[in-house]
């Protein structure tokens, strides 16, 4: 059972986790549809990276959380953000998720370099990755919320949730509500839905399992994706109208 003390601990990551589910299933709605799948994946992780070479700087003291790093991961993003606008043509010879796929994985690559030179590389690494929600405070959770009110999405995200959750965030509520809904009001209540229902699951069952937040929450996606998948069948059945009986 939940005493009054944990529910006070697990208030602040729950409540930046319905934020993080606010804003993705609605972005992700829309990116699902026009089929640029991995956009945010890849500004997520050029976010990243541009927040491990500030944590390198002397300007940073090596602290994660210094403005400068937030600042500095910003602009890598609309440096990510410009280089996407720029290759988007619709008869281009190379495909756009091609060159995507290939920022993504030099980004990676580049952050892993990067982190080899820092003294917490392996802890970085896992912060980078799936973040550490469950240590977010009300003020960062005031700050993210002004953040996206102002549209610093990405950035904001990567620093609190990682590279791996902000992108189950964004692809996986919608994925799920495709299956069962054809509105985007429809779909956005099915994502939001099950945004809220796997962070709490996922927020519990690492607290009761002491298992990393951020990855105990991809996982749980993935299991309700696999579940909502197989379920589908049957709601679909339960929906077709049964045919009237033969007037005798």
């Amino acid at each position: 059972m939940l005493d009054a003390s944990m529910l006070a601990f697990l208030l602040p990551p729950f409540v930046a986790s319905l934020i993080l589910t606010g804003i993705h299933a609605y972005l992700g709605v829309h990116v699902v549809e026009r089929g640029v799948i991995f956009v945010d994946l890849s500004l997520a992780q050029i976010a990243a990276l541009g927040g491990t070479i500030a944590i390198l700087l002397p300007v940073s003291g090596g602290d994660p959380h210094a403005p400068v790093v937030y600042w500095i991961s910003l602009a890598f993003t609309f440096l990510g953000a410009f280089i996407f606008s720029m290759i988007r043509v619709k008869r281009a010879r190379i495909p756009q998720e091609a060159i995507i796929g290939i920022c993504y994985a030099v980004a990676s690559a580049a952050a892993i370099l990067a982190m080899s030179k820092a003294t917490s590389e392996s802890e970085h690494l896992k912060d980078m990755l799936v973040g550490n929600i469950l240590a977010v405070s009300w003020a960062e959770v005031a700050k993210t919320a002004g953040l996206y009110g102002a549209g610093f999405v990405v950035t904001s995200s990567v620093a609190i949730a990682g590279v791996l959750l902000v992108f189950c965030y964004l692809i996986v509520p919608s994925v799920a509500a495709m299956l069962y809904a054809e509105s985007v009001g429809r779909r956005l209540a099915i994502g939001w839905t099950m945004g809220t229902v796997v962070s709490a699951l996922g927020v519990y069952a690492s607290l009761m399992m002491d298992l990393p937040t951020g990855a105990t929450i991809v996982c749980t996606f993935g299991v309700a994706l696999i579940i909502m998948a197989l379920v589908r069948p049957i709601v679909q059945g339960a929906r077709r109208p049964i045919a009237a009986d033969p007037v005798q």
